[in-house]
Protein backbone atom coordinates (compact mmCIF):
# COMPACT_ATOMS: atom_id res chain seq x y z
CA UNK A 1 0.00 0.00 0.00
CA UNK A 2 1.34 3.40 -0.99
CA UNK A 3 1.24 6.22 1.58
CA UNK A 4 0.20 9.70 0.48
CA UNK A 5 0.84 12.86 2.48
CA UNK A 6 0.52 15.61 -0.14
CA UNK A 7 -2.61 17.25 -1.50
CA UNK A 8 -0.78 17.68 -4.81
CA UNK A 9 -0.52 13.93 -5.32
CA UNK A 10 -2.22 12.80 -8.54
CA UNK A 11 -4.39 10.24 -6.72
CA UNK A 12 -5.70 12.88 -4.32
CA UNK A 13 -6.35 15.39 -7.10
CA UNK A 14 -8.19 12.77 -9.12
CA UNK A 15 -10.28 11.75 -6.09
CA UNK A 16 -11.30 15.35 -5.45
CA UNK A 17 -12.19 15.81 -9.11
CA UNK A 18 -14.40 12.71 -9.09
CA UNK A 19 -16.05 13.74 -5.79
CA UNK A 20 -16.88 17.15 -7.26
CA UNK A 21 -18.47 15.59 -10.34
CA UNK A 22 -15.88 17.02 -12.74
CA UNK A 23 -14.77 13.60 -13.99
CA UNK A 24 -17.63 12.10 -16.00
CA UNK A 25 -15.86 8.80 -16.60
CA UNK A 26 -15.34 7.79 -12.96
CA UNK A 27 -17.41 7.44 -9.79
CA UNK A 28 -16.64 7.65 -6.08
CA UNK A 29 -17.93 4.88 -3.82
CA UNK A 30 -17.83 5.77 -0.12
CA UNK A 31 -18.14 3.38 2.79
CA UNK A 32 -17.91 -0.33 3.39
CA UNK A 33 -21.31 -1.33 1.99
CA UNK A 34 -20.99 0.38 -1.39
CA UNK A 35 -17.44 -0.87 -1.81
CA UNK A 36 -18.55 -4.42 -1.02
CA UNK A 37 -21.39 -4.21 -3.54
CA UNK A 38 -19.05 -2.90 -6.23
CA UNK A 39 -16.66 -5.81 -5.68
CA UNK A 40 -19.49 -8.34 -5.98
CA UNK A 41 -20.67 -6.95 -9.31
CA UNK A 42 -17.59 -5.52 -11.01
CA UNK A 43 -14.48 -6.71 -9.19
CA UNK A 44 -11.52 -4.50 -8.17
CA UNK A 45 -11.84 -0.73 -8.74
CA UNK A 46 -9.21 1.56 -10.21
CA UNK A 47 -8.01 2.63 -6.79
CA UNK A 48 -8.74 2.07 -3.11
CA UNK A 49 -8.38 5.08 -0.81
CA UNK A 50 -7.97 4.32 2.88
CA UNK A 51 -8.07 6.70 5.83
CA UNK A 52 -4.95 6.41 7.95
CA UNK A 53 -6.75 6.15 11.28
CA UNK A 54 -9.15 3.46 10.00
CA UNK A 55 -6.76 1.07 8.29
CA UNK A 56 -6.92 -1.53 11.08
CA UNK A 57 -10.74 -1.74 11.17
CA UNK A 58 -11.83 -5.36 10.45
CA UNK A 59 -14.26 -4.42 7.66
CA UNK A 60 -11.66 -2.29 5.92
CA UNK A 61 -8.97 -4.93 6.35
CA UNK A 62 -11.32 -7.42 4.67
CA UNK A 63 -11.85 -5.10 1.70
CA UNK A 64 -8.13 -4.47 1.41
CA UNK A 65 -7.50 -8.21 1.30
CA UNK A 66 -9.81 -8.44 -1.71
CA UNK A 67 -7.81 -5.88 -3.70
CA UNK A 68 -4.27 -5.82 -5.02
CA UNK A 69 -1.85 -3.81 -2.90
CA UNK A 70 -0.80 -1.82 -5.97
CA UNK A 71 -4.32 -0.32 -6.12
CA UNK A 72 -4.32 0.77 -2.48
CA UNK A 73 -3.42 4.22 -1.15
CA UNK A 74 -3.16 5.17 2.50
CA UNK A 75 -4.14 8.81 2.98
CA UNK A 76 -3.57 11.05 5.94
CA UNK A 77 -6.90 11.79 7.63
CA UNK A 78 -6.97 15.39 6.42
CA UNK A 79 -6.47 14.33 2.80
CA UNK A 80 -9.07 11.58 3.05
CA UNK A 81 -11.62 14.00 4.52
CA UNK A 82 -10.89 16.52 1.76
CA UNK A 83 -12.12 13.98 -0.80
CA UNK A 84 -15.02 12.52 1.21
CA UNK A 85 -18.49 13.95 0.56
CA UNK A 86 -19.88 12.98 3.98
CA UNK A 87 -19.12 14.52 7.36
CA UNK A 88 -18.33 11.18 9.01
CA UNK A 89 -16.61 8.93 6.46
CA UNK A 90 -16.20 5.22 7.13
CA UNK A 91 -12.52 5.13 6.24
CA UNK A 92 -12.57 3.64 2.76
CA UNK A 93 -13.44 4.82 -0.75
CA UNK A 94 -13.21 3.29 -4.20
CA UNK A 95 -12.55 5.28 -7.36
CA UNK A 96 -13.97 3.25 -10.22
CA UNK A 97 -14.81 3.53 -13.91
CA UNK A 98 -18.44 4.51 -14.42
CA UNK A 99 -20.45 1.51 -15.69
CA UNK A 100 -21.98 1.99 -19.13
CA UNK A 101 -24.77 -0.47 -20.02
CA UNK A 102 -25.24 -1.85 -23.51
CA UNK A 103 -27.44 0.25 -25.78
CA UNK A 104 -31.10 -0.73 -25.73
CA UNK A 105 -32.28 -2.57 -28.83
CA UNK A 106 -35.66 -3.83 -27.59
CA UNK A 107 -37.51 -3.56 -24.28
CA UNK A 108 -40.13 -6.17 -23.46
CA UNK A 109 -40.04 -6.45 -19.64
CA UNK A 110 -41.14 -3.85 -17.13
CA UNK A 111 -38.85 -0.83 -17.08
CA UNK A 112 -38.93 2.65 -15.58
CA UNK A 113 -38.56 6.00 -17.33
CA UNK A 114 -37.66 8.99 -15.16
CA UNK A 115 -38.43 12.32 -16.77
CA UNK A 116 -36.18 15.23 -15.70
CA UNK A 117 -35.98 14.10 -12.06
CA UNK A 118 -33.93 16.61 -10.06
CA UNK A 119 -33.58 15.48 -6.46
CA UNK A 120 -30.68 13.08 -5.73
CA UNK A 121 -32.51 11.61 -2.73
CA UNK A 122 -35.59 10.90 -4.83
CA UNK A 123 -33.53 9.27 -7.56
CA UNK A 124 -31.61 7.07 -5.14
CA UNK A 125 -34.82 5.97 -3.43
CA UNK A 126 -36.45 5.19 -6.78
CA UNK A 127 -33.46 3.13 -7.89
CA UNK A 128 -33.59 1.14 -4.66
CA UNK A 129 -37.34 0.66 -5.08
CA UNK A 130 -36.99 -0.42 -8.70
CA UNK A 131 -34.42 -3.05 -7.79
CA UNK A 132 -36.64 -4.33 -4.98
CA UNK A 133 -39.58 -4.57 -7.39
CA UNK A 134 -37.60 -6.68 -9.82
CA UNK A 135 -37.11 -4.00 -12.46
CA UNK A 136 -33.88 -4.31 -14.41
CA UNK A 137 -33.79 -1.28 -16.73
CA UNK A 138 -34.12 2.30 -15.49
CA UNK A 139 -33.98 5.03 -18.12
CA UNK A 140 -33.18 8.64 -17.27
CA UNK A 141 -34.14 11.43 -19.63
CA UNK A 142 -31.86 14.25 -20.61
CA UNK A 143 -32.03 16.75 -17.75
CA UNK A 144 -32.14 14.21 -14.91
CA UNK A 145 -29.76 14.48 -11.98
CA UNK A 146 -26.67 12.30 -12.45
CA UNK A 147 -27.38 8.72 -11.43
CA UNK A 148 -23.84 8.06 -10.17
CA UNK A 149 -23.35 11.15 -8.02
CA UNK A 150 -22.25 10.45 -4.42
CA UNK A 151 -25.62 11.55 -3.00
CA UNK A 152 -27.57 9.24 -5.31
CA UNK A 153 -25.21 6.35 -4.61
CA UNK A 154 -25.64 6.76 -0.85
CA UNK A 155 -29.41 7.01 -1.14
CA UNK A 156 -29.70 3.90 -3.35
CA UNK A 157 -27.57 1.80 -0.96
CA UNK A 158 -26.14 -0.48 -3.63
CA UNK A 159 -29.23 -0.75 -5.86
CA UNK A 160 -27.16 0.61 -8.77
CA UNK A 161 -25.41 -2.74 -8.99
CA UNK A 162 -28.67 -4.66 -9.50
CA UNK A 163 -29.83 -2.40 -12.35
CA UNK A 164 -29.02 -1.35 -15.88
CA UNK A 165 -29.09 2.45 -15.64
CA UNK A 166 -29.37 4.25 -18.97
CA UNK A 167 -28.73 8.00 -18.74
CA UNK A 168 -29.34 10.86 -21.21
CA UNK A 169 -32.11 9.03 -23.06
CA UNK A 170 -34.58 10.49 -25.57
CA UNK A 171 -38.14 9.23 -25.28
CA UNK A 172 -38.94 8.94 -29.03
CA UNK A 173 -35.89 6.71 -29.49
CA UNK A 174 -36.97 4.38 -26.69
CA UNK A 175 -40.65 4.45 -27.72
CA UNK A 176 -39.68 2.90 -31.04
CA UNK A 177 -37.95 0.01 -29.22
CA UNK A 178 -40.81 -1.03 -26.94
CA UNK A 179 -42.72 -4.30 -27.11
CA UNK A 180 -45.06 -3.24 -24.32
CA UNK A 181 -47.35 -0.31 -23.46
CA UNK A 182 -46.34 3.00 -21.85
CA UNK A 183 -48.07 3.94 -18.58
CA UNK A 184 -47.45 7.50 -17.40
CA UNK A 185 -48.13 8.90 -13.96
CA UNK A 186 -50.45 11.89 -14.31
CA UNK A 187 -53.10 13.85 -12.45
CA UNK A 188 -54.46 15.34 -15.67
CA UNK A 189 -57.76 14.77 -17.50
CA UNK A 190 -58.17 11.31 -18.97
CA UNK A 191 -56.01 9.53 -16.41
CA UNK A 192 -57.53 6.43 -14.83
CA UNK A 193 -57.14 5.15 -11.29
CA UNK A 194 -54.30 2.74 -10.65
CA UNK A 195 -56.84 0.46 -8.97
CA UNK A 196 -59.40 0.29 -11.78
CA UNK A 197 -58.98 -2.11 -14.67
CA UNK A 198 -56.11 -4.55 -15.14
CA UNK A 199 -52.43 -3.71 -15.19
CA UNK A 200 -50.26 -5.30 -17.89
CA UNK A 201 -47.67 -7.85 -16.88
CA UNK A 202 -45.02 -5.62 -18.46
CA UNK A 203 -44.91 -1.95 -19.33
CA UNK A 204 -42.74 1.14 -19.33
CA UNK A 205 -43.71 3.20 -16.29
CA UNK A 206 -43.10 6.95 -16.60
CA UNK A 207 -42.56 9.12 -13.51
CA UNK A 208 -42.01 12.83 -13.97
CA UNK A 209 -40.23 15.86 -12.62
CA UNK A 210 -40.94 16.74 -8.97
CA UNK A 211 -42.56 20.07 -9.82
CA UNK A 212 -43.74 19.78 -13.42
CA UNK A 213 -44.64 16.12 -13.70
CA UNK A 214 -44.29 14.18 -16.94
CA UNK A 215 -43.57 16.20 -20.07
CA UNK A 216 -46.75 16.84 -22.13
CA UNK A 217 -45.22 15.23 -25.22
CA UNK A 218 -44.70 11.97 -23.32
CA UNK A 219 -48.20 12.10 -21.83
CA UNK A 220 -49.64 12.52 -25.33
CA UNK A 221 -47.71 9.47 -26.55
CA UNK A 222 -48.50 7.21 -23.57
CA UNK A 223 -50.89 4.29 -23.98
CA UNK A 224 -52.51 5.16 -20.67
CA UNK A 225 -52.15 7.86 -18.01
CA UNK A 226 -52.49 6.61 -14.44
CA UNK A 227 -53.23 8.45 -11.22
CA UNK A 228 -52.93 7.23 -7.63
CA UNK A 229 -56.10 8.04 -5.66
CA UNK A 230 -55.41 10.18 -2.60
CA UNK A 231 -57.11 12.59 -0.25
CA UNK A 232 -57.30 16.31 -0.96
CA UNK A 233 -55.02 17.07 1.99
CA UNK A 234 -52.02 17.33 -0.34
CA UNK A 235 -51.67 18.28 -3.99
CA UNK A 236 -49.56 15.31 -5.07
CA UNK A 237 -47.31 12.51 -3.89
CA UNK A 238 -43.53 12.60 -3.72
CA UNK A 239 -42.05 11.17 -6.93
CA UNK A 240 -40.26 8.36 -5.13
CA UNK A 241 -43.38 7.39 -3.20
CA UNK A 242 -45.44 7.40 -6.39
CA UNK A 243 -42.94 5.20 -8.19
CA UNK A 244 -42.99 2.70 -5.32
CA UNK A 245 -46.79 2.48 -5.31
CA UNK A 246 -46.97 2.01 -9.08
CA UNK A 247 -44.29 -0.67 -9.26
CA UNK A 248 -45.48 -2.70 -6.31
CA UNK A 249 -49.15 -2.52 -7.26
CA UNK A 250 -48.21 -3.97 -10.62
CA UNK A 251 -46.09 -6.62 -8.92
CA UNK A 252 -48.91 -7.50 -6.53
CA UNK A 253 -51.48 -7.72 -9.31
CA UNK A 254 -49.51 -10.19 -11.43
CA UNK A 255 -48.36 -12.52 -8.63
CA UNK A 256 -50.24 -15.79 -8.36
CA UNK A 257 -51.95 -16.44 -4.99
CA UNK A 258 -49.31 -19.04 -4.06
CA UNK A 259 -46.44 -16.59 -4.60
CA UNK A 260 -45.34 -13.94 -2.13
CA UNK A 261 -43.50 -10.73 -2.87
CA UNK A 262 -40.64 -11.94 -0.70
CA UNK A 263 -40.46 -15.08 -2.84
CA UNK A 264 -39.62 -13.07 -5.91
CA UNK A 265 -42.71 -13.64 -8.07
CA UNK A 266 -40.87 -14.60 -11.28
CA UNK A 267 -42.29 -12.39 -14.00
CA UNK A 268 -41.15 -14.80 -16.70
CA UNK A 269 -43.53 -17.46 -15.35
CA UNK A 270 -46.64 -15.31 -15.70
CA UNK A 271 -48.85 -15.34 -18.78
CA UNK A 272 -48.49 -11.94 -20.42
CA UNK A 273 -51.55 -9.85 -21.07
CA UNK A 274 -52.00 -8.50 -24.60
CA UNK A 275 -51.31 -4.84 -25.27
CA UNK A 276 -55.01 -4.45 -26.09
CA UNK A 277 -55.74 -4.52 -22.33
CA UNK A 278 -56.27 -0.74 -22.30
Amino acid sequence: MKQIQSKDNLVVRQGMKVAAGRDKTRILLEGVHLCEEWLKRYGPPESVLVQGSAVDHPDIARLLAANEAARQYLLADALFNAIATVQTPQGIMFVATRPIPAAITRLATTALWLDRLQDPGNLGTILRTAAAAGVRDVLLSVGCVGAWSPKVLRSAQGAHFALEIHEHQHFPDIRARLDMPVLASSLGPGARSLYSGVLPADCLWVVGNEGQGVHPDILADADQCIFIPQSNAVESLNAAVAAAILLFEQRRSICRPDQSLAGGCPLSDINRLPMSWI
